[in-house]
């Protein structure tokens, strides 16, 4: 007869084995699944439109979003970290997000970041073009 002691390890040690494979079988599962959520962003207001201390702009919008998100959220979804960012582009960089506004284009881009129960982090973005702001700061 072998003794409590051993008896518990095999225990414990078949538990962990399934645990593992478990948490394999989630993580590998959520590869399959392809989001495909939509939005909208439609400006409200522009509350006002300054240039700060430091030289960036400041810019403060009332926004009405509207989005279907439901095809982030799997079994395996722990949390979902959703925000938007207003960026344009110019000669020099790519991508800015912060000073010389007046008169741009911009584009708002809804970003996510999907964290799993288990497995890896996932990030994307909707990318929504088409607004610009005014010529004189406010």
């Amino acid at each position: 007869m072998h003794s409590f002691g051993h008896r518990a390890n095999a225990v414990a040690t078949f538990a962990v084995t399934i645990l593992a494979a478990i948490c394999f079988a989630a993580s590998f599962s959520d590869n399959f699944n392809t989001p495909t959520p939509t939005a909208s962003v439609k400006i409200l207001n522009l509350n006002w439109f300054q240039k700060e201390a430091n030289g960036n702009d400041e810019v403060s919008m009332t926004l009405n979003i509207s989005a279907d998100l439901s095809s982030l959220f799997t079994w395996n979804t722990k949390q979902v970290f959703v925000f938007v960012a207003a960026e344009y582009e110019t000669p020099q960089n790519a991508l800015n997000q912060g000073s010389n506004l007046k008169g741009k284009e911009f584009n708002l881009t809804m970003h996510w970041h999907i964290m799993p129960k288990t497995g890896k982090m996932f990030a994307d973005k909707i990318v929504m073009t088409g607004y610009r702001l005014p010529e004189l700061y406010r």
